[in-house]
């Protein structure tokens, strides 16, 4: 077997590596190209916005895609661009908008990943004919008893195994993920003795497609109703105040309200139908049950009406809390019930399940949950 679990030499074995223009994807290529691979770059194009072109720590587009260009020609290898603008509008930057004119908070990353690049980019790997395909995440891909799982990176600060939760089993069968038992300053001291030039390059934004971190601009753009004005309104019925859209509010918010009161206000819910925020006091935030819409299930037994015991990550910033994760009503769905009730769990963000560093699966929390009190 060679390094990445397969039973004949690394330069019979094809392997595709994603190439973001980045560090890690870089030093991914290098590695597999110094242990003898043969490796093919692709990048993605995914959007073109003038000020990514100028502007460091993007992602797919400009100087990035020359970067990737100028790393596989250092490491003497074929790269490949495919032109993904019109995906990733409508499975990624169209859906951004769309979520927030629902009032929810949507995570991109998580979309980017599993349509275009764990679909999509998945497809054209094995078009090539590759065994493989590599990249860059700070996850492990482990075998254990029912094939492989997905566990936490080695490196708690750089784990991104919240953004891949909805990677399917057969995906990760063809998935390898070499810089998952190392730390960051590991990886750029390779990338400086390989002689890369992006060695030093600051990593990727989080929002790859908003120019300076404005997303509110980016929707309000594609979607004006979005930044239409509307009330803010206490729990009780209270009109506080007005808003310049629901955009600018996520479930659990407290500063930039733009009201007063004598006690400290919190977004509770967002009824954008109506244009309406709600805000309250803490104890109005606490949720003890979570509805998840989109279930990815990873793990191999299946999920029985009696429950099972995880932890669960309600934001990829927080750390992950004790709960019982029951089947839902409808396919696709489950139900959290949390050991103790959490605060500002907003819809359009993701519940990820663990068993200790290993990840179960995960789904959509849906908008009914955070108007439901515990």
């Amino acid at each position: 077997m060679n390094s990445l679990g397969f039973a004949k030499p690394e330069a019979q074995t094809r392997v595709v590596v994603a190439m973001s223009g980045g560090v890690d994807s870089s030093v991914v290529a290098g590695l597999l190209k110094r242990q003898g691979y043969d490796v093919v770059g692709i990048t993605l194009q995914l959007y073109d916005h003038g000020e990514a072109i100028r502007r460091k720590g993007a992602c797919c587009a400009g100087q990035d895609i020359h970067d990737a260009r100028s790393v596989a020609a250092r490491l003497d290898m074929p790269h490949y661009v495919l032109d993904y603008e019109s995906r990733f509008r409508q499975s990624v930057i169209d859906d951004f908008a769309d979520s927030y004119m629902r009032g929810e908070t949507p995570i991109p990353c998580i979309r980017c990943n599993q349509t275009v690049k764990f679909r999509d980019l998945l497809a054209a790997a094995r078009d090539l004919d590759a065994d493989c395909l590599a990249t860059g995440h700070y996850v492990r891909r482990l075998l254990g008893p029912h094939g492989a799982e997905m566990h936490q990176g080695r490196d708690p600060r750089r784990d991104q195994s919240y953004f891949l939760y909805t990677t399917t089993r057969e995906q990760l069968d063809y998935l390898r993920f070499p810089l998952g038992d190392m730390e960051k300053p590991a990886v750029r001291a390779i990338a400086t003795d390989l002689g890369l030039l992006v060695a030093d390059k600051p990593d990727s934004q989080d929002i790859c497609f908003v120019p300076e971190g404005d997303y509110a601009r980016v929707v309000t753009r594609l979607r004006p109703a979005a930044a239409e004005p509307g009330d803010i309104v206490h729990i009780d019925g209270q009109v506080l105040g007005r808003h310049e859209g629901v955009i600018h509010y996520t479930v659990g918010q407290r500063k930039g309200l733009g009201i007063a009161h004598h006690e400290p206000l919190y977004v509770v819910r967002i009824e954008a139908g109506q244009r309406r925020v709600i805000v309250g006091p803490k104890p109005a935030l606490a949720q003890s049950h979570v509805r998840l819409i989109g279930l990815n299930w990873l793990a191999a037994e299946p999920l029985s009406e009696q429950g099972r015991a995880v932890q669960v990550k309600l934001r990829s910033a927080q750390p992950a809390v004790a709960a019982v994760l029951y089947p839902g009503s409808a396919p696709g769905e489950a139900r959290l019930d949390l050991a103790q009730p959490e605060y500002g769990v907003a819809p359009g963000q993701a519940g990820v399940m663990y068993d200790g560093e290993r990840l179960l699966g995960g789904g959509w929390i849906a908008r009914e949950t955070a108007a439901r009190a515990a």
